[in-house]
């Protein structure tokens, strides 16, 4: 690859994600315009990404050997390792749980308390509130959405509405949380502190939620409710869910966690007689092997995005969008843009903003950009697209749950028209731009820039030195 192509990048090594989207979402529109039943499930994604994984080996000059090193160094990749052990964990919990009877006496429970008209709405500030807590989305979704898909199956609401508020809420806590892994990525690679950063994005989330909300209360309620009747509520198999929430919200690990719920749910399913300790390991591993198609699409996405970011992919895209940039909004814009970009092609709003992190600190000394504000355009934008891809973590895991839970065939396709949080967040973030309203800490506290461009000027004559 000669120079100047390295500093501009390739728009082709784009091309096995425009790959995968033609064949996936095409043959699904195609299939649905038919009148096919389960559209979205007659060409597995799996096989899809297959496809385009074949398309991003034939690109470039590197030996076979060398493209399957890379490969697998974005495959074997720590975020995407970490995800691939929460899918197969989440699964084992979730179908341990279900064949003890926990499902089942937690939806009930959840029924007894909750009017059916308020369920989207309830779950939604739940999944707000333990998003919040734990920072993770997919540690959050994981944990209600067994509970979410039998509230929604059981009171005659619809599963994609209830999947996308669940969803929806976990990423409002992805974005906000002072602990979730965007906050710390775009706060460290713009340089401010957690609270300035979660004080501006507040202003943005805030109204996105209180929105969607009012959507869940008015048109998210359905027009009939089914007759619920009496209701046993066995409390003793709520345990494990409870448990599992209680451990996420004060910090626990997430392996630790799903790993103390399945054997929760374990003991309870043999004491209640639900289970025997061969069909115990039977529930274990039928959870694993039940999340194969997230598992493998993630591991093909990982491998995938990093080849492509190897052929320059993400520096055409980084390229191309500085170049559009003339002014304060513009510029604005455009760093809005790129990590969004950015997460479309890499499947991982972390990955997105540690990629464009620098490139977009340097758009706002360039442009005059509050550092604070771009942070927050960081981490909003990263999550409103990795709430929104089909094949991202979050929705590929509500899907393969409510599969598990249920067995209730969902495509993430099908979610991705209920994610009114992430739409109104985009919707809220874009108008921040226009209309200023979430700069108030920085019209209170204007950044120094002077002192801001002399540190990084001895940052980079430090670096220099140490090289």
């Amino acid at each position: 690859m000669n120079q100047n192509l390295k500093k501009r990048g390739s728009g082709l090594a784009l091309l096995p994600f425009l790959i995968f989207i033609a064949i996936y979402l095409g043959a699904g529109l195609y299939l649905q315009a038919k009148g096919q039943e389960m559209a979205f499930y007659q060409f597995p994604s799996v096989t899809a990404m297959f496809i385009a994984v074949i398309a991003a080996f034939c690109m470039g000059r590197e030996t076979l050997d060398q493209k399957f090193s890379i490969f697998a160094r974005g495959a074997a990749n720590e975020n995407v390792l970490t995800m691939l052990m929460i899918y197969i964990l989440a699964g084992a919990f979730s179908t341990v749980a279900k064949e003890m009877g926990g499902v089942d006496a937690t939806v009930n429970l959840g029924l007894s308390i909750i009017p059916v008209q308020l369920l989207t709405a309830g779950v939604f500030v739940i999944s707000a509130f333990l998003g919040t807590a734990t920072g993770t989305s997919v540690g959050t979704i994981t944990a209600l959405v067994p509970i979410a898909v039998g509230l929604a199956a059981e009171s005659g609401l619809s599963v994609p509405l209830m999947l996308g508020a669940c969803a929806g809420g976990a990423m409002f806590g992805d974005n906000l949380s002072m602990i979730s892994d965007t906050t710390i990525a775009a706060t460290k690679t713009q340089g401010v502190a957690m609270r300035d950063k979660f004080r501006v994005n507040f202003y943005i989330a805030l109204p996105a939620a209180a929105l969607t909300l009012v959507l869940l209360l008015v048109i998210g309620c359905p027009d009939t409710v089914a007759a619920m009747g009496e209701r046993t509520v066995e409390i003793v198999k709520v345990i494990p869910y409870v448990l599992v929430l209680a451990l996420a919200i004060i910090g626990v690990n997430v392996f630790l966690t799903l790993t103390i719920g399945i054997f929760t749910a374990g003991i309870i399913g043999m004491i209640c007689g639900n289970l025997t300790i061969f069909t115990y390991a039977q529930a274990i591993w039928n959870g694993f092997t039940g999340m194969s198609e997230v598992f493998f699409l993630a591991l093909f996405c990982g491998g995938i995005s990093e080849l492509i970011a190897h052929n320059g992919g993400i520096v055409w895209l980084i390229h191309k969008l500085r170049g559009m940039m003339r002014g304060q909004k513009s510029a604005q814009i455009g760093t809005a843009a790129l990590v969004s970009l950015a997460d479309c092609a890499t499947a991982n709003n972390t990955v997105a903003i540690i990629l464009c992190g620098n490139v977009a600190k340097d758009i706002s000394r360039e442009y005059q950009v509050d550092p604070r504000k771009t942070a927050s355009l960081l981490d909003v934008f990263s999550c409103v697209f990795q709430g929104i891809i089909p094949y991202g973590a979050q929705l590929l895991m509500a899907a393969s749950l409510a599969s598990n839970t249920y067995n209730i065939a969902i495509s993430p396709v099908e979610i991705v028209p209920h994610m009114w949080y992430c739409w109104a967040l985009a919707a809220f973030g874009l108008l921040s731009v226009f209309v200023p309203f979430a700069d108030k800490i920085c019209r209170k506290d204007p950044w120094n820039w002077e002192y801001d461009v002399a540190e990084s000027g001895v940052a980079a004559k430090k670096e220099q030195i140490e090289k």
